[in-house]
């Protein structure tokens, strides 16, 4: 991040108009201001001075002050790529569908602001001071980019100890916060043949990977209070391999950045650390090329012809192109997936994941590749990604997995991040014997595993509630502490002993500030008034669900939840003004318009609320449960074979969903279709009950 000068700024701004889908957007200058045309937040036409450029290679991004200490980081970006590698231009970051002006992915929206999207990561000791009353920022850094206090922390205890202040001696590691000095002392070494390298030490802790992952995950802010070296779910959120982030087998998908693919690697458990890989201070490799790799793989094995049976010196030969394909993120910039996994296009055939082979040999197919991986070497690769099959079968509804993901939760071999995303398929499944393993994974060795288990129970009954998640409000990992708190705040306060309500009062606490130091945020707004409405605070409910909306009225959970609120005080006209106000801000919005169908069958208009139902599985055809609801309202309106062919289409789609198959039983029936009817009804008999 740099101000905007004539030495900072790469981009064309000699009058030039970037148009896309009918957006157009002018760069130019006066004198030494940067300047660009473009649609405002309303539609028009506004001219905007760039104050900030963000980025150098490959691309550069460019922010505005949008006022009320708001920056806004602009969707046209500059390509920063020699010309003859395509660069040198301007492109949209949307180059498929560029969001329009009320879009919260416009460049004016809330999803392109800087102060939270952005600014932790590329600014040091940054605090991001937002202002629920004024709706504004104050956001202040120590250093605009990133310096040595942002991984090593505040430098006065080292400044002392180079001085020799009065009291230096009790300073440790030079007087730093964080002593990032896991390879201190140690070397990799190879063991009589072997072609692999082992750590001469095991790792003491994890503080250097822990310090980045602080930037380098997907992630989200609990806490300002950040001290380096810590546990990073201290004080934030890391994203799980949740589908739509990662694919099944953990091969990234979304933006994740690094940590949470690492996590998964061999490689880190066998010791291996970031900074083994990459130089800190340089941000260069510590060898080129492959080079990097031989530190610890032997090249005279591993770079050989009968290994990655390539020719030598092709892109094919190379480490990196089979254990670390890149995936380009914001159009031109190739991430390298840090799993570092060995090929399976066995997978491929199998579950539709990716892999490396394909993405060079693109004229070839899956089964091509699947078939030459195992000609290579006598067979299918060695199945250690298991978990990738029982994730799929398991975001399918198949309760049959629920034993499988019970044994893999309790594998200690496992890394923790898949358990712990193994935690929340089987929360979602949901079985009798689930709670025990669930139970005891609250004592896991690892945080994230800890925080799966305490969400996981949030749903269980009192009993279980009180004796298992209670006692983790004393947890030392914050992050698990503040979802401990989300699980018990509705429990009888009376039933509480005086020892229990002081740590839920100490833990509330830290949960009231993650969310409010998130208060810019609709979802921060949302969880506040749910809170609110747990403690019985309705008004200020109401008033954070009009904040959410003011802040992003295309927010549709935040109209949902209020319309909620609403019917169960008995205001059912009022919930449904609340629904049909998002409408307008989101027209078609599948959750709303499902909601708002709910609402009209309660009052008894009935065919509205098919029209209703029915656009909300037309705009979200993947949710069994809205079309569902829908086919159950066809046929109670008489409309059977309408109501047959929503629950078909829906079954081909969803073959494990109980109450979808239960329906299409005794739609079968009445429409006298009893061949039918039974086998659909044996499909059944052969799926679990969920608890």
């Amino acid at each position: 991040m740099q101000e905007a000068t004539a030495e900072t700024v790469l981009g064309d701004f000699n009058d030039v108009t970037y148009s896309t889908e009918g957006q157009n957007s002018r760069f130019f200058t006066d004198g030494d201001r940067f300047l660009v045309e473009t649609s405002d937040a309303d539609g028009t036409t506004g001219i905007f001075e760039i104050k900030y450029t963000f980025g150098v290679t490959p691309l550069q991004q460019y922010l505005v002050d949008y006022g009320d200490g708001r920056l806004q980081a602009l969707g046209v970006a500059w390509d920063s790529r020699p010309s003859d590698a395509g660069g040198q231009r301007w492109f949209h970051l949307y180059p498929n569908n560029p969001p329009l002006p009320g879009s919260p992915l416009h460049w004016t929206g809330i999803d392109q602001n800087w102060n939270y999207q952005c600014a932790e990561c590329h600014s040091t000791n940054l605090k991001k001071q937002y202002d629920s009353k004024t709706h504004s920022f104050n956001t202040q850094w120590s250093e605009i980019n990133v310096s040595c206090e942002a991984c090593h922390g505040p430098g006065s205890n080292h400044v002392d100890w180079a001085n020799k202040t009065e009291g230096w001696e009790q300073l440790s590691d030079l007087g730093l916060d964080s002593a990032l000095d896991a390879r201190h002392g140690i070397s990799w070494q190879f063991a009589g043949e072997a072609h692999t390298a082992s750590r001469s030490q095991p790792v003491a802790h994890q503080n250097e990977i822990e310090t980045c992952a602080r930037c380098h995950s997907r992630r989200g802010i609990q806490s300002e209070d950040y001290i380096h070296g810590k546990s990073i779910l201290d004080t934030h959120r890391v994203s799980r391999l949740s589908d739509g982030l990662y694919y099944p087998d953990g091969q990234i998908r979304d933006e994740v950045y690094v940590y949470g693919s690492f996590l998964q690697s061999k490689m880190y458990h066998e010791g291996v650390t970031c900074s083994d890989c990459h130089e800190p201070h340089s941000l260069k490799l510590r060898a080129d090329g492959d080079g990097v790799c031989y530190q610890c793989h032997k090249a005279e094995h591993f770079a050989s012809e009968e290994h990655h049976f390539h020719q030598p010196g092709s892109e094919g030969s190379s480490c990196v192109a089979c254990h670390m394909p890149e995936t380009y993120y914001m159009v031109v910039d190739p991430r390298r997936d840090h799993g570092i996994r060995i090929p399976r296009p066995d997978l491929s055939v199998r579950l539709g994941v990716p892999n490396a082979c394909n993405r060079c040999h693109g004229d070839q197919d899956a089964p091509w590749a699947a078939d030459k991986v195992a000609k290579w070497y006598g067979g299918a690769p060695e199945n250690n990604q298991v978990h990738a099959e029982v994730f799929t079968e398991a975001r399918k509804g198949n309760l049959n997995v629920i034993p499988d993901l019970e044994r893999l939760i309790q594998d200690d071999s496992i890394p923790a991040i898949i358990r712990a995303t193994l935690i929340d398929e089987l929360a979602t499944l949901g079985s009798p014997s689930s709670s025990a393993v669930i139970v005891t994974a609250l004592n896991d060795e690892s945080p994230m595993v800890r925080q799966a288990a305490a969400q996981a129970l949030a749903g269980a009954d009192d009993n279980m509630r009180f004796r298992y998640l209670l006692p983790m409000l004393d947890d030392p990992v914050r992050g698990v502490r503040i979802e401990v708190v989300r699980g018990v705040l509705d429990l009888p306060s009376d039933l509480l002993t005086s020892k229990q309500r002081q740590a839920l009062a100490t833990a509330l606490k830290d949960y009231q500030v993650s969310l409010q130091i998130n208060a810019d945020r609709p979802e921060a707004q949302v969880e506040m008034a749910n809170l609110s409405v747990a403690q019985g605070h309705l008004d200020e409910a109401e008033a954070h669900y009009r904040e959410a909306i003011m802040l992003d009225p295309t927010f549709a959970p935040a109209y949902v939840n209020w319309a909620d609120l609403q019917y169960r005080q008995g205001n059912e006209h009022r919930g449904m003004a609340i629904l049909q106000k998002g409408l307008q801000a989101t027209p078609g919005n599948a959750d709303l318009s499902h909601a708002l169908g709910l609402s009209l069958i309660r009052q008894k208009h009935y065919e509205e609320a098919l029209a209703a139902l029915r656009v909300a599985t037309v705009n979200a055809p993947d949710n069994a449960r809205y079309s569902y609801v829908y086919a159950i309202g066809l046929q109670s309106t008489g409309k059977l074979s309408e109501a047959i062919s929503v629950l078909e289409t829906t079954r081909a789609k969803h073959p494990y969903n109980r109450e979808v198959l239960s329906a299409l039983v005794s739609y079968y029936k009445e429409a006298g279709n009893p061949g039918k009817a039974a086998e659909t009804y044996e499909a059944l008999q052969g799926i679990p009950r969920k608890n």
